[in-house]
């Protein structure tokens, strides 16, 4: 019923005029000038105008105060093995600990119900492990790479495994998870592969929330009819150290580096990398200036900013570990959030931490390990909000709160939106911390803090939008099943009412989630409560086009009344490598309202893009699957290289939509998650 009146609600609101198209904007396609623009910063190590190599600008951090040196990011000299950092183990531990360890970790396999077969031995491997690095922690990178070694699960053992790459991690994870239970086994399913995949644990919601949810639901609130404007980027994969001219189609790794190369032609490249980027690899310095180059001049902004921009994470490059460093991130770090606020002239960026902006890659610990691992991240947390707030975004309290809880935290601002910004990181399956202590589904503490905010501004009457990186949903493959199953738990309680919108980035692709009342035992329009957008990427990794996307929102309801997107066809910019009077070119590629709002009846252009007028562009998918077309050619920006959509490809792709969380994504048919 009250779901209901929200829906009637939106539907009776008076008309107002919508820019649909290119019509709300000045121009629908810009070519970025060829030539690098030399004067966005004031020196190089090298000659800038040249277009045989990406250039290299002297970058002086405003936190650090250091002169990033030329040989962190040169293409020609990238150090291996980082042994400058320090990578913390556990402490050793006591004979009382190993005792009880040794009795919890029995119980624990005689519990089990998966003990059989490989899973059971990877397993009791794993309590091997796990006692070593209790009893000597020292040890425990140098039996990594042993059994690395042993079970070939890598070429580059040592490099990958030893003491000054994820070594110390894996031995800290092992040190402190439950091997015998739930963190062991998922530790053998998702990592080697030899365990089934548990299901969710049941989830204890008594005592959780402060208070029920109100029923009746408050009164929406009446629409401003202004519009503000909102930027949305994601996934940038800045590569200082790309090549111009090195191998593009490389055997393995991150191409487009002068350290990989086609084993079919060692000495001479197979596709030499273009100088704006290729479908293999990251973003160099002249793709990221191009689409900076280009948003003011197709979203009308050079001359009046942006409201806000949400950066949903993602700076640094692919990097294997044992090529990422501190002072690595911090450099991209620095580069980005200063290049934001010189160039797209917007108002405040509220932004997130991607899984690849650590030099522990995709790693983020909570902060109840045993020292030295309890804060072993913070030095980023203290760097990133201090960066946040040099570049005036964030004040005191926020970058506070950022310091303490992983980068994560909310701004209210004076228009009455609270932007809630989390670390979802915490719950990325490749992030080896996550598989500590597994049967609690928030470690970190980071949702307990996401629910009293929440609270909070239910009983303030405010409106929220959610940002974060590694989705919650869509097919269930990148997030964790038990935190994402409370997260959908946490969504349900605070919407419509107080959640407008949720913002995530991570797969590089054009993608979106519905939420539904009762964990979508029943999926339909009158069940349908909120929404999240997946935005496209910067960066052309992997068989993608350059996207980015602007929001029309309204001030007072903080809906989203349409989405423009615009992209960049990667496929010509080999053309463009023999002259310098034209770079890439960024085009209109669609309205959402015009795309997927054709067939839905009952839907004025005064009626926001909520879950419900989403729930019923599923519905016409169904009733159409050349709608589903159109979204999988969405979806990877319109690249040549997207394969099609048909059959079980559809039927999935709208599973995937109508799934907001890890465990019912997992139930949609698998395999057709990604396009690329």
């Amino acid at each position: 019923m009250a779901l209901g009146f929200w829906v009637l609600a939106a539907c009776s609101l008076p008309s107002l005029t919508l820019a649909v198209s290119n019509s709300g904007f000045p121009s629908s396609i810009f070519t970025v000038p060829g030539a690098f623009p030399t004067s966005v910063y004031s020196k190089y190590y090298n000659n800038p105008t040249q277009t045989s190599a990406q250039v290299q600008p002297v970058i002086s951090d405003p936190v650090t105060h250091e002169i990033y040196p030329l040989e962190l990011t040169d293409p020609d000299d990238i150090a291996t093995i980082d042994t400058k950092d320090p990578h913390p183990l556990p402490p050793k531990a006591s004979s009382s600990k190993l005792l009880q360890s040794a009795i919890a970790q029995v119980k624990s396999i005689a519990n089990s119900t998966v003990l059989d077969g490989t899973c059971s031995k990877c397993i009791a491997a794993m309590e091997v492990a796990k006692f070593l690095a209790l009893a000597a922690p020292e040890q425990g990178p140098t039996f990594a790479v042993e059994l690395c070694n042993f079970f070939s699960f890598s070429s580059t053992c040592n490099a990958t495994y030893g003491p000054d790459a994820l070594g110390g991690v894996v031995t800290q994870v092992v040190s402190n998870a439950d091997i015998g239970g739930l963190d062991g086994q998922m530790l053998c399913e998702n990592f080697l592969s030899l365990c089934p995949r548990p299901p969710a644990s049941p989830l204890d919601l008594t005592g959780w929330f402060a208070k029920p949810k109100p029923d009746p639901l408050p009164a929406p609130k009446t629409p401003s009819g202004k519009r503000l404007k909102v930027l949305h980027l994601s996934d940038f994969h800045l590569d200082p150290r790309y090549s111009t001219g090195s191998e593009a189609s490389c055997s393995s790794g991150l191409c487009c580096r002068a350290n990989n190369f086609n084993k079919t032609s060692p000495d001479s490249p197979v596709f030499p990398a273009p100088r704006f980027g290729t479908y293999s690899c990251d973003s160099p310095y002249a793709l990221i200036l191009a689409a900076l180059e280009a948003i003011p001049v197709l979203t009308d902004t050079k001359d009046a900013e942006f409201d806000f921009m949400l950066f949903t994470g993602d700076l640094v490059s692919h990097d294997p570990e044992n090529e990422l460093s501190r002072e690595f991130v911090e450099y991209s770090e620095t580069v980005l959030y200063d290049l934001f606020k010189r160039t797209l002239l917007s108002g405040p960026v509220y932004a997130t931490l991607g899984n690849h902006d650590s030099y522990n890659q995709a790693q983020g610990s909570p902060n109840s390990l045993d020292a030295p691992g309890a804060n072993q991240f913070s030095w980023n947390y203290d760097h990133v909000s201090a960066l946040w707030e040099h570049e005036g975004w964030l004040n005191g309290s926020a970058v506070q709160t950022a310091k303490t809880h992983y980068a994560a935290y909310s701004v209210q601002r004076s228009d009455g939106l609270k932007v809630i910004s989390l670390n979802t990181n915490l719950w990325y399956r490749s992030n080896y911390f996550s598989y500590i202590n597994m049967t609690n589904p928030d470690v970190s503490g980071m949702l307990r803090m996401l629910t009293d905010e929440l609270q909070e501004s239910e009983d303030a009457g405010e409106r929220v939008w959610i940002i974060g990186h590694v989705l919650s949903g869509w097919d269930g493959t990148n997030p964790l099943l038990n935190p994402t199953n409370l997260f959908y738990q946490i969504v349900d309680r605070y919407s419509p009412h107080v959640i407008a919108n949720i913002f995530w980035g991570h797969t590089h692709e054009d993608q979106h989630s519905i939420f539904y009342t009762n964990n979508a035992t029943n999926i339909s329009a009158e069940t349908a409560l909120a929404q999240a957008w997946i935005g496209p990427s910067i960066t052309p990794l992997t068989n993608l086009n350059s996207g980015f996307r602007v929001y029309e929102v309204d001030s007072a309801t903080f809906e989203i009344m349409d989405a423009f997107t615009w992209k960049s066809d990667v496929n010509a910019f080999p053309e463009l490598d023999s002259q310098i009077e034209f770079g890439p070119t960024y085009a209109f590629e669609y309205s959402t309202r015009e795309v997927y709002g054709q067939n839905i009846t009952g839907w004025t252009d005064s009626d926001p893009l909520n879950a419900t007028w989403w729930h019923l562009v599923t519905e016409a998918m169904e009733a159409d699957n050349s709608l589903v077309t159109t979204f999988n050619n969405f979806q990877g920006k319109e690249s040549v290289l997207s394969p099609s959509c048909t059959g079980d490809c559809a039927t999935a792709k709208i599973c995937y939509i109508r799934s907001g969380s890890a465990p019912i994504g997992l139930e949609c048919p698998q395999g057709f998650g990604s396009v690329q």
